[in-house]
């Protein structure tokens, strides 16, 4: 399907929107013979079947040649889904060094890995690869830690653009805590970081975008951070990191820098609206609100968080401080770059919570997949572009086959869109998604 060639798509359409009411966090719409009209890379009109014909006339009279998928009754029509956190360049590590909680594992298994970015061959050939198959899982957009080599992380830009992603792509700063040979000094953090975000720039790739990547309070000094802090602004970029991962680590960064962790960042100038931190599992009460103040916000990677035992992050929590919440991989502390499988993972972690807390309401599919969609475009301040099938956005879907062959589906009985949506989040994976769309253009 030719990206510039309008398309309508028409049966079972799901998305989440704001609620206008704002009595809840979001309203979920799950309709059958509705329709979507792409034009371009945007998305024109939507509605139900009665009215297509007006809005075909409306919006698409002067064209012949229009793509007109017409959908089973078994399939649906998503918007992609939102990786707001993964690391690339751990990739070939999945499922390895969940012996070790993560200060050791970074030691004994991560760094060992990301080492070898040196070579850019290899670089090419795992970035491709981790492109391509988050691709095939439903990742139209994903927030990427890159590699510390400023050389190696514009290979994974390459690749991001080549194989059609959306996607964030940051180049690590690392200047202290780390194997000798795997360090940078503080000048050569900042003039490499300021280099990457100029040649990404040069690109002029709208799906690609730099971010700053600290990795974490403890790999940096104050100094360095305040730097990176100035390159947010002097560039208006986004910023991710971690927070509050590990009980060990956090004992650590209050021990070094005499506050919270949270206020570490906010005085270094690394708290915007566009930042995202990985898990925040500890965050007390006080720095939540700060958080919500600075409009920052948070990706919850439920996966990583049980393989490297960190704990379980209570995302009602931080839905009740009013903290923007998307949903992450975090490969290779999470063992499988689907977001399909974090989606049941958070499930999972919110059930478990409910456990030992009296009254407490965990998460429902309906929860884990506006994370999954708007609410990571809202973690990765990209909600103005996609997320949902609002009019005006761009067009970042899934065709998801609950009915296609080789699945353990194939016996499914008649489903409403929404009960076709619980197969899919429960039971399904890649075989399920039968093409993937990013900016309008078919990538699967």
């Amino acid at each position: 399907m030719s990206s510039e060639q309008s398309k309508i798509f028409l049966g079972n359409v799901i998305h989440c929107q704001r609620d206008p009411s704002r009595k809840q966090l979001y309203k979920i719409s799950g309709e059958q013979q509705s329709f979507v009209i792409v034009k371009g890379n945007k998305i024109v009109a939507t509605g139900k079947k009665e009215d297509l014909e007006q809005a075909r006339a409306q919006h698409l009279a002067d064209e012949q040649d229009v793509m007109v998928v017409m959908l089973s009754d078994r399939q649906l029509l998503i918007p992609g889904l939102v990786d707001s956190h993964i690391h690339a360049p751990q990739y070939p590590n999945c499922g390895l060094g969940y012996d070790k909680p993560l200060l050791d594992w970074l030691q004994a298994y991560t760094y060992k890995l990301e080492r070898k970015y040196r070579d850019l061959e290899y670089s090419k050939k795992v970035f491709n690869a981790v492109v391509r198959k988050t691709l095939n899982h439903g990742t139209t957009t994903a927030c990427y830690f890159a590699s510390m080599f400023e050389d190696a992380s514009m290979i994974l830009v390459d690749a991001v653009i080549e194989h059609g992603q959306r996607a964030f792509v940051g180049k690590i700063n690392m200047t202290t805590l780390a194997p000798d040979d795997y360090k940078e000094t503080p000048e050569e953090t900042i003039k490499l970081t300021r280099k990457f975000i100029e040649a990404v720039r040069s690109k002029n790739c709208d799906l690609v975008e730099p971010i700053i990547t600290p990795r974490f309070a403890l790999s940096l000094e104050m100094d360095s951070m305040v730097e990176l802090g100035h390159l947010v602004k002097e560039y208006d970029v986004n910023v991710q990191t971690h927070i509050s991962e590990n009980q060990d680590e956090v004992k650590e960064v209050n021990k070094k820098y005499g506050i919270q962790y949270a206020n570490v960042y906010d005085e270094a100038g690394l708290l915007t609206p566009k930042t995202v931190l990985a898990h925040g599992i500890y965050l007390s009460d006080e720095e939540l609100s700060l958080l919500r103040q600075r409009g920052s916000s948070v990706s919850h990677c439920p996966d990583s968080n049980t393989c490297l035992k960190s704990g379980m992050c209570d995302v009602r929590r931080l839905f009740n401080f009013g903290i923007k919440v998307g949903l992450g991989t975090d490969v290779s502390g999470g063992p499988s770059p689907s977001i399909v499988s974090a989606m049941r993972s958070a499930l999972a972690t919110s059930i478990n919570l409910s456990f030992s807390q009296k009254n407490y309401k965990p998460l429902n599919y309906m929860d884990v997949f506006y994370l999954a969609t708007l609410g990571g475009a809202e973690a990765l301040s990209l909600d103005h572009k996609i997320g949902n099938f609002e009019v005006g956005k761009e067009f970042d879907a899934l065709v998801v086959d609950m009915g296609a062959e080789n699945c353990n589906t194939d016996m499914l009985l008649d489903c409403s869109p929404l009960e076709l949506l619980q197969k899919f989040i429960y039971t399904g994976d890649d075989r399920n998604i039968s093409n993937v769309f990013v900016a309008g253009k078919s990538v699967k």
